[in-house]
């Protein structure tokens, strides 16, 4: 007896023992098969861009048409909408700014769920409510189609890179033609169980990168303030206790790194704006599960005044800037 799964997926074909029968799965087999992708921003445009480089084909569509230029030009086929990207690809991935944008290019009037093919297979690399991914799954499951989460770490340096890490949650028997896509895009791959893991897995992570952004930037500050060198001081802070990602891979303070936001007025990078939306995301299934985040909460408020105060467009590392504003410097 055969178990066939999806064709435009792994291919695997269980005959007697006595049938020499082989496991198909190859990326040049794969490679013909279209891969659908919504959301060419920041990181989404990176992304499409690794699976092109990888040898598949791309049907793209977002809701800002000159974002899809240069992955055009790449040979992207670029659509009106979701619901044509649907129709034209069984495997499609999203990368979305927030809960809202993901339920309407899904189950919106042009969603992809519209038009899905069942067995079709859904990852959405969007950061979003658990809940939300959920509900999404559910939605693709009564559609016959499979959806899973794969929120990413590593902001655009790493897309552009494809040195990602994703976060994965679905059944875990789809979890390897998932696998697939996201090694084009990603070093990292990691299986974090049910639908929704993902998401609390990112959530997670971001809540401690802003504590830890926020905390570097007030220690730089105050060895600034205290007459120490900043690149002297960062160098003492990674070989000593306090090092972590914001002050040795990261750092806030200009002047000390080359290739960070910092370096460049602080463009580029990861959105203050992005991050007080995660903060809140936190801040949400924290207050749903009763869960004391008394430093994730201060970070919230302090992301959230920086977006009001002219800091929204700027990379999160931008709060060194912002202390150095706030004490009138």
């Amino acid at each position: 007896m055969a178990a066939l799964f999806r064709g435009s997926r792994n291919v695997l074909l269980r005959w007697n023992k006595h049938v020499d029968f082989a496991f198909v799965s190859t990326r040049s087999m794969a490679s013909k098969t279209p891969v659908g992708f919504v959301g060419l921003g920041n990181m989404g445009s990176p992304m499409a861009k690794n699976l092109l480089m990888n040898g598949y084909p791309v049907i793209a569509t977002d809701v800002f048409p000159e974002s899809c230029k240069e992955l055009q030009d790449l040979g992207a086929q670029v659509v009106d909408s979701p619901a044509e990207v649907a129709e034209k690809a069984d495997r499609i991935l999203t990368m979305l700014p927030s809960s809202p944008n993901v339920i309407e290019v899904y189950t919106g009037p042009n969603g992809i769920l519209k038009k899905v093919k069942k067995g079709s297979l859904l990852i959405d690399s969007s950061t979003i409510d658990p809940a939300v991914s959920r509900e999404m799954a559910v939605a693709a499951e009564k559609m016959g189609a499979v959806f899973m989460d794969a929120p990413v770490s590593g902001g655009v340096g790493a897309a552009s890179m494809a040195k990602l890490t994703f976060m994965v949650g679905g059944v875990e028997e789809e979890y390897n033609a998932a696998q697939e896509l996201l090694t084009c895009m990603g070093a990292n791959v990691v299986y974090c169980g049910q639908v929704g893991n993902g998401q609390a897995a990112k959530i997670c992570n971001n809540m401690l990168l802003a504590i830890g952004m926020i905390g570097t930037a007030e220690t730089m500050n105050l060895g600034i303030r205290l007459g120490l060198d900043p690149k002297l001081l960062a160098k003492v802070l990674n070989m000593s206790s306090g090092r972590c990602w914001s002050s040795d891979a990261y750092n806030p303070v200009p002047g000390v790194m080359e290739g960070v936001p910092s370096a460049n007025n602080y463009q580029g990078g990861f959105g203050t704006t992005l991050m007080a939306k995660d903060l809140g995301l936190a801040q949400n299934t924290a207050t749903n599960t009763k869960t004391p985040i008394p430093l994730g909460s201060l970070a919230h408020q302090i992301f959230r005044v920086m977006c009001s105060r002219g800091y929204a467009n700027k990379d999160f590392s931008s709060v060194f800037q912002f202390l150095r504003e706030e004490e009138g410097q």
